[in-house]
């Protein structure tokens, strides 16, 4: 059986420089191409893109509400109202 991680991603703005840097990581049109079908969502920039996402679409498309949010853009108890299990960085 084989065994891995499949990354989507998507950035606004370096799209061009990281893909040649990230060769097995599929890049995206937009943020909600890069959260179809993924079993975690992963923020780790602070665009406006990823502070205004529509959190109903998000949970439609991925396979489970969880998000990891490495820039604490998102307050815990509005994702927690929202239905998502989320991770933030530094908070208690």
């Amino acid at each position: 059986m084989d065994a891995g991680v499949a990354v989507a991603a998507y950035d606004p703005e370096g799209m061009e420089q990281a893909r040649p840097l990230l060769p097995g990581v599929a890049m995206c049109d937009n943020a909600y191409e890069a959260i179809e079908g993924a079993d975690v969502v992963v923020i780790v920039t602070e665009w406006d893109a990823f502070r205004a996402l529509d959190f109903k679409r998000v949970k439609e498309l991925a396979n489970a509400p969880v998000l990891v949010d490495l820039r604490n853009i998102y307050n815990p108890d509005d994702m927690a109202a929202a239905g998502f299990t989320y991770v933030s960085v530094g908070r208690a």
